[in-house]
Formats: structure tokens, sequence, C-alpha cells
């Protein structure tokens, strides 16, 4: 199967050559394309998420030795939630080469995080179809890169700390704003305020509203956190 220049180009970014170039056409297949066949990439999603939690779980165990389970766990939730997964999608690409059905590309299915998300745990299950688990544990890896060492600082969900917070001193929940949304439809930044009811508040721009909303979260409970010590 011959690949189209920009898939073959992004196998290449990838770091990864297919011996079966349809796996990868597979994976980047979304299920808005009508296919009889259903050829499209939700059950390499179901097993490139296995696969992912298997890869990171050998990976944190390798990289501290001496931490517990309790330390752990965050730390492999961070690396495979959706928003991890879309993040690294944004950095190889992927949304430039997903086949999507006309509906779910005006609706701006490229730069949708569950899309992207899914996407990148349906290429990891191609290639561990194609080469094998060493070949599979090698790319993620090196796509995960430093947030395997940065994410016992950053494995703290900040919206769920920050509502925690407030919680514990009798505050309503965190209100979050969007504030505006810049740049072209296939790049937005999205400018998000993170608001207690207090009256403190904290900005962030991200190129996701979630990311956002949690880079303004970490910001507030920083702040908060800081002001209680």
């Amino acid at each position: 199967m011959k690949l189209s220049a920009e898939i073959a180009a992004f196998q290449d970014r990838l770091g990864h050559r297919f011996a079966d170039p349809a796996l990868l056409v597979r994976a980047l297949t979304h299920a808005s394309i009508a296919s009889p066949a259903k050829l499209d990439n939700q059950r390499l999603e179901f097993l490139g998420d296995r696969v992912l939690g298997l890869v990171l779980a050998e990976t944190l165990l390798e990289a501290d030795a001496t931490a517990t389970e309790g330390q752990l766990a965050p730390r492999f939730n961070a690396l495979v939630r959706k928003e991890t997964c879309a993040d690294v999608a944004r950095q190889i690409g992927l949304g430039d080469v997903l086949r999507l059905g006309r509906s779910e590309m005006m609706s701006g299915g490229r730069r949708k995080e569950a899309v992207l998300g899914d996407a990148m745990e349906a290429v990891i299950a191609a290639v561990y179809l194609d080469a094998g688990h060493a070949a599979a544990r090698n790319m993620v890896r090196r796509l995960w890169g430093e947030r395997v060492s940065d994410v016992a600082e950053d494995a703290r969900d900040a919206k769920t700390s920050l509502q925690e917070w407030a919680q514990a001193r009798g505050l309503p929940p965190p209100e979050y704003v969007e504030l505006g949304r810049d740049g072209p439809d296939h790049a937005p930044i999205f400018t998000i305020e993170a608001r207690l009811a207090s009256g403190q508040l904290e900005r962030a721009k991200a190129g996701a509203k979630r990311q956002a909303e949690q880079a303004a979260a970490k910001a507030l409970l920083a702040r908060m956190e800081k002001s209680d010590g």
C-alpha cells in the first residue's frame, strides 16, 4: 500500500516505518468516515489504550524504584489521560493527517482533544501490531519524553485539587470562564479565567480549553496555598 506524501511524512515524525502501512492508515481513520467494513480506528484505540498503560506503568516503575503505589497511581493517570495523549498528538502533527468525515472536519475535529487522544492511542496500537511491544515501547518513551521525568510535580489534577481546596474552606466549586479565543481556526489559543467565590482569580492561555482551565487552576491553587502558608 502506497502512502500519501503527507502520511509518509507523518510516519517519519512518528519514528516508525510500517511493514504494513494499512495499519497506519486505519489508525488515522475516524469513525465519521462511512465504511461498509468499519475500517476506522475505534478498535485500535481500545488496544492502544492498554498498550500505552502497560508501557507507562513499566516506565514509571523503572524511573523510581522507591515510589509507592500511592505515588505512582496519580503519575500514571496524568501520563495516560486524554489531554496528555492529545498533547503528544499535536506535538507530531497528527491532526493534519487524520481522515475525517465532512461533518467532523467542519466542526473542527482536527483540533478536538478526544479525537486527537483516541487517534494517538490507535497509532500506538498500530505500531504494536506492526512490530511488537518493544517497538511500541520505544516510540511511546521517545514521544512522552520529559513528561515522564516531570510527572511527579504535575501529577495532581489541578482542577480537582482546587475544588478540594475550596470545599475544605466552605466555598462553592471554582468557576471557569472563557475570556477570549485568538488565532486561526486550526490553531486557536484560549484564554480562561479560574475564579473563586471569595474573589481570587487567575488567567491562563493554551491551545485547548481543558489545558487552559488546568493551567489557570494550577496558578490559582499555587497562589492560595502560598497565602495559606
